[in-house]
């Protein structure tokens, strides 16, 4: 009776659409689940994201969950995980894409998984890492081991959703560093990601994960554009 006072007073809405949602539905509404516009790369095309990264740097396999377009359901949902503190998001994802991957050849022999980092004053500001939480639900999926330790943000950078590509690159160049190489030498990792875009940010952490002796490198996301 409590939680139905709740709903009537403050009604849950989808995180995608904002339409309220129906008893059994939790953060995205059932037409929106159906309606997102998931990639199947991994399925279909596995080739079709490591494209990006083409003589920039190699990786092993490469995906992404979902199609991003601006004003679309998707931003909707990653603007309310990333800015709005609705966390569940990134675990929603995350388990999403996890399950998936896990049927796959190609990722069962992940070690460890490596969100993205923000720069600690970021992340003092906004409470969480929301890649972070992504990667954890990866992580217990495939069996691995998320590992915050290694890669880490050096330079706290301005959002880069309206700048060019060029200057995406030029923000993502030399900005991340890393430690504690032994935690993952001799490892097949997954760099993990919100959103890829020119591929800068993974281009560039992926060039300081190679400082590992002997690792191999897949990349997943929870959207490309």
């Amino acid at each position: 009776m409590f939680k139905d006072l709740l709903k009537l007073f403050f009604p849950e809405v989808c995180l995608s659409c904002s339409d309220m949602l129906g008893d059994n539905e939790e953060f995205v509404c059932t037409g929106c689940r159906h309606d997102l516009p998931v990639t199947n790369f991994h399925f279909e095309n596995p080739d079709q994201v490591k494209k990006v990264f083409y003589g920039r740097v190699e990786l092993e396999n490469a995906t992404s969950l979902l199609r991003f377009q601006k004003k679309g359901k998707v931003q909707r949902l990653l603007h309310n995980l990333k800015y709005k503190g609705y966390q569940e998001v990134g675990e929603f994802l995350g388990a999403w894409l996890g399950e998936e991957l896990k049927t796959i050849d190609l990722y069962k022999d992940i070690d460890v998984v490596i969100p993205v980092p923000l720069h600690k004053r970021k992340l003092k500001k906004r409470g969480y890492n929301q890649v972070s939480i992504f990667a954890k639900e990866l992580a217990k999926s495939l069996r691995a081991e998320c590992i915050e330790s290694v890669l880490i943000k050096i330079s706290d950078t301005k959002s880069q959703v309206n700048k060019s590509r060029l200057a995406r690159w030029t923000a993502s160049n030399e900005i991340f560093s890393i430690q504690n190489l032994g935690q993952i030498h001799n490892k097949h990792i997954l760099l993990v990601d919100d959103i890829i875009t020119t591929g800068a940010t993974i281009e560039a952490c992926s060039n300081q994960l190679l400082k590992a002796k002997n690792v191999k490198i897949s990349v997943a996301s929870m959207a490309i554009a």
